[in-house]
C-alpha cells in the first residue's frame, strides 16, 4: 500500500471517527436527563409507570425522580440564587398561580399540547400544565368505626366519633373544611373565607378539635395513620386512599371534598427547558394519561384518555358525576390572594 493511499485512509478514518463523535455528542445533547420532583408515594409510583419509564424507553434521556412536600421556599431559593437544579416540579394550583406572579416559573406555550379542547378546563395555565385532577377528601377506616361519617360536621363530632383526627398541616383545605363543619354550604365557602369574620370563624372552629388533631404533611401519611388506628378519620388525597383499598377497609367520603389539578411547572432558569416542555407534552398524551390514571385514582387531564380507561375505575375518580356533585372546586385566585397571610396566621395558631 502506498504512502499516499495510507494517508488517505488514515484521513478518512479520522473524519469518520470525528463524525461518529459529533453524532454521539449531538445525541447526548438531545437526550437530556431531567430531574423531576413530585409529591412521592403512590402518586410517584403511578408517574413512574405512566411517564418516567415510557419516556426513558424513547431514548430521550433518563428521569432523575425526586420528591418534596410542596415547599415553594426551595424553588424560590434556587431561582433567586440562579442555582436551579430541578427541571420540572409538581405543584398545586394556588402555588402555581402565586409562583407565576412572582416570576418563579417559566411561561409555557400551550401550543406544545395541540388542541386545547382535548383537555379538561383549567388544565392549561400560563406557567404550568395540569396533568391530573385529584380531590382532598375525608377518609376513615371502616374496621374502626361502628357508623360511617357523612361529612365534616361528623369529623368535628368527637363525642360520636371519639379519637384523633388527621388534618394536613396548613391553612389550605383545613380552613375550608372547618367552615363546612360549621354549616357553611360548599358553594359559599370562599365567599365566607374572604371576610375577616369568616377567617375568624374558621380558626374558632379549629380550636374545638385542636387537641384531637394529628397533623400530616406528606400524602402517604393519612393512609398509614388510618390503617394503624392512630386516627379515626383524616383528610387525605383520594388517590392515596384508593391505592390501599385492596388490602384495607379505608373508605372515602366525597361529600365536602375539594378538587384541584396538580401541574407541571419549570423553575425559572432551569437548563434544558425545551426538553422539559417536550416531557410535559409526552405526559399529557392519551396513552400516558391512561396508564397513569390506571395506577392511581386521579382523573386524567386529557379527555381522550377517559375513553381508554376501564369503566370500573370510574367509581374511584374525583371527576365522576356522583363523586363531584357535592365537592368544591379549589379557588386558585383566592389562595393566590390570601394564601400567604392565612398560612402565616395558621402557623402561628398551630404553634400555640
Amino acid at each position: 500500500m502506498s504512502t499516499a493511499t495510507r494517508s488517505k485512509l488514515t484521513s478518512s478514518t479520522f473524519r469518520l471517527a470525528g463524525l461518529a463523535l459529533g453524532l454521539a455528542a449531538a445525541s447526548s445533547a438531545m437526550a437530556a436527563d431531567l430531574t423531576v420532583i413530585s409529591f412521592g408515594g403512590a402518586n410517584k409510583d403511578a408517574q413512574t409507570k405512566g411517564f418516567y419509564q415510557p419516556w426513558e424507553a424513547t431514548g430521550k434521556g433518563k428521569i432523575i425522580a425526586g420528591e418534596y412536600n410542596g415547599e415553594m421556599a426551595k424553588v424560590k431559593a434556587m431561582v433567586d440564587t440562579n442555582s436551579v437544579s430541578w427541571h420540572l416540579v409538581e405543584v398545586e394550583s394556588p402555588e402555581l398561580a402565586r409562583g407565576c406572579d412572582e416570576g418563579m416559573f417559566e411561561e409555557i406555550d400551550p401550543a406544545i399540547l395541540g388542541n386545547p379542547k382535548d383537555y379538561v378546563e383549567g388544565t392549561i395555565q400560563p406557567c404550568g400544565i395540569g396533568f391530573f385532577v385529584y380531590s382532598t377528601v375525608m377518609a376513615y377506616n371502616a374496621d374502626k368505626l361502628k357508623t360511617a361519617p357523612q361529612g365534616w360536621n361528623d369529623f368535628w363530632d368527637v363525642n360520636k366519633f371519639p379519637g384523633k383526627r388527621g388534618l394536613r398541616k396548613g391553612a389550605k383545605y383545613t380552613l375550608e373544611f372547618a367552615l363546612m363543619a360549621d354549616g357553611v354550604a360548599p358553594k359559599e365557602v370562599y365567599t365566607v373565607l374572604a371576610t375577616k369574620e369568616g377567617q375568624d370563624r374558621a380558626f374558632k372552629k379549629l380550636d374545638e378539635i385542636k387537641p384531637h388533631i394529628q397533623w400530616w404533611e406528606a400524602g402517604a401519611q393519612p393512609p398509614q395513620f388510618l390503617a394503624s388506628g392512630d386516627v379515626v378519620m383524616s383528610s387525605a388525597y383520594n388517590g392515596r386512599i384508593a391505592a390501599v383499598q385492596k388490602e384495607s377497609n379505608l373508605q372515602i367520603v366525597w361529600n365536602g371534598g375539594i378538587y384541584d389539578f396538580d401541574s407541571w411547572a419549570i423553575p425559572k432558569g432551569a437548563k434544558d427547558a425545551d426538553a422539559a416542555k417536550e416531557f410535559i407534552a409526552f405526559t399529557l398524551q392519551p396513552q400516558q394519561q391512561k396508564v397513569y390514571s390506571s395506577n392511581i385514582a386521579y382523573g386524567p387531564a386529557n379527555k381522550k384518555a377517559v375513553m381508554l380507561l376501564d369503566p370500573a375505575l370510574g367509581k374511584d375518580m374525583p371527576t365522576t358525576k356522583a363523586n363531584i356533585a357535592n365537592q368544591v372546586a379549589m379557588d386558585v385566585t383566592f389562595w393566590a390572594d390570601y394564601g400567604e397571610q392565612l398560612e402565616q396566621r395558621f402557623n402561628a395558631w398551630a404553634a400555640k
